[in-house]
């Protein structure tokens, strides 16, 4: 079987933003996605940058084919702003964490489509159980041959952006103990999880062309690796990151994303072995990052050394420095320092809860108001 990758010539980058909507008084999921598409759409700019999901409680906001992280994010507060408009005059609110914290999977409605149906008929509980929320990013890549290598070896970082974006801790009005429980979560769903260690094209269109023989996909969108390759596109796709409330942190996140892709391939193209872990330590490090967040141990080589995940990542930044000055975005990747500094999604939401004594609405209050505070102008 034969997969053609549309490659792209320069490492092009586009951003898909998933949000929940809340209700302003009560503060639970409302599913009202097709009011707020009928109220917003007509506002936008470009209407298609508004979509719909899975459920009817989510809208996902995403950007055009961007060439830096600040026109990325420039495109999206072009979205947001007027959605948030129409979201006032509906009473919702747009809500930016991983998991909500404490509304109850039996009251949510599946968005229209056979698709969609076909998926709930399939996965059962654990699809019915999927109240979560992601960020998505695609960088361009100039080469098929090389999309297997630079995908294999972007895993030895699978644990810093997961640390880093963590924001699922409270599911159905429990403390789960996890910086991130989404990320446990979806890989309960068929082909979702960690992506297997191909070096090879070759071996991805083998395993793709087993996958559908056996009917285990009917297309290749239902690969859903937390890294994949978006052949149509000519990107690989970063779906490792929790919803995110921020555009401060999504920017830093972006940049980070869209900097060790191209960092990787560039190192690729002229000739080095790019580092890889075996799946063992892979596996470990996407558990150690999800529960323990930023205090991870992770490992960070072939040769088990581990390391405190935040002081790995103080090396790595200073190392794609360079990476970002080319790309535009050294400002977006020198706040990632600035996460761990102030506290992950997670633990602002922990420290919330706790001063309020347990008080899970506030919880939703401080992410929806995180959310508002960053798209405002800046004075």
């Amino acid at each position: 079987m034969r997969i053609d990758f549309h490659a792209s010539p320069s490492p092009t980058l586009g951003v898909e933003w998933e949000l929940a909507l809340v209700d302003r008084r009560t503060r639970d999921l409302r599913n009202d996605a097709s009011h707020l598409f009928a109220r917003a759409r007509h506002r936008l700019p470009e209407p298609d940058r508004l979509h719909q999901e899975l459920l009817r409680n989510t809208v996902e906001v995403v950007t055009g084919v961007c060439e830096t992280v600040p026109e990325a994010m420039a495109q999206l507060r072009g979205t947001l702003v007027p959605v948030l408009s129409a979201a006032d005059e509906l009473g919702l609110d747009l809500y930016g964490g991983g998991t909500h914290p404490f509304a109850s999977w039996t009251a949510q409605e599946l968005t229209e489509g056979h698709r969609y149906r076909e998926l709930m008929d399939r996965t059962q509980w654990w699809g019915r159980q999927m109240l979560i929320w992601g960020v998505h990013v695609h960088v361009g890549l100039p080469e098929q041959s090389r999309v297997m290598p630079v995908l294999t070896a972007l895993l030895t970082y699978y644990p810093h952006l997961q640390a880093l974006s963590a924001s699922s801790p409270i599911w159905a009005g429990v403390d789960t103990g996890y910086a991130s429980n989404r990320a446990l979560m979806f890989q309960q769903l068929p082909t979702a999880g960690l992506p297997f260690h191909f070096q090879e094209w070759a071996e991805f269109e083998a395993f793709a062309r087993d996958q559908l023989t056996t009917g285990v996909i009917d297309d290749l969108s239902e690969i859903r690796w937390d890294l994949r390759p978006a052949c149509h596109l000519g990107t690989l796709e970063n779906r490792v990151c929790d919803g995110v409330s921020t555009v401060e942190d999504l920017a830093a996140l972006t940049a980070l994303m869209h900097c060790l892709v191209v960092d990787l391939d560039t190192r690729l193209a002229a000739g080095e072995r790019l580092p890889t872990m075996p799946p063992w330590h892979v596996q470990e490090n996407k558990w150690r990052a999800a529960r323990y967040g930023l205090e991870a141990i992770v490992i960070v080589d072939e040769q088990s050394t581990e390391r405190l995940v935040t002081d790995d990542l103080a090396d790595l930044l200073e190392r794609l420095a360079p990476v970002a000055e080319r790309l535009g975005c050294s400002a977006e990747l020198a706040s990632v320092a600035r996460i761990p500094e102030r506290g992950a999604s997670y633990q602002r939401q922990r420290a919330v809860a706790r001063a309020h004594e347990g008080d899970l609405v506030a919880v939703v209050d401080s992410v929806v108001r995180e959310l508002r505070s960053s798209l405002e102008p800046v004075r």
